[in-house]
């Protein structure tokens, strides 16, 4: 089964979650859709707040970016009604960690003293 809208949407109907509300644990993806969030490349990409993917030099300097209060589909990167609530949706640490040191390392620089340890690695 395609990871779609549609498909989670029919898969939610099935098993009943509007009844039941339960938490769901999810990746990134599964969590945009599950949002109605715009996959791919976006401006705004993340389901708890604004933060802007295409302003490169604040990324590891601004630390507080507004928090998303809305899912209107035509605003914000959402096309879609979101299928959960977002305060019911768990993302998984290993991944959020994963992704964290990928982006620490891609900005670490690769002449300095610390890629040195990490060649040999």
């Amino acid at each position: 089964m395609k990871e779609t809208y549609h498909n989670l949407k029919q898969l939610l109907e099935f098993i009943n979650y509007s009844k039941y509300g339960w938490q769901i644990c999810a990746d990134l993806k599964v969590v945009s859709l599950l949002t109605g969030l715009q996959l791919g490349y976006t401006k705004y990409c993340c389901f708890l707040c604004l933060w802007d993917s295409r302003e490169i030099s604040l990324h590891y300097i601004k630390r507080d970016w507004p928090q998303r209060a809305s899912f209107k589909p035509g605003e914000m990167n959402v096309e879609q009604l979101p299928l959960a609530e977002p305060h019911k949706i768990i993302i998984p640490p290993l991944h959020i960690k994963l992704g964290l040191v990928k982006n620490l390392v891609k900005a670490m620089d690769k002449n300095g003293p610390d890629s040195v340890s990490l060649d040999s690695v």
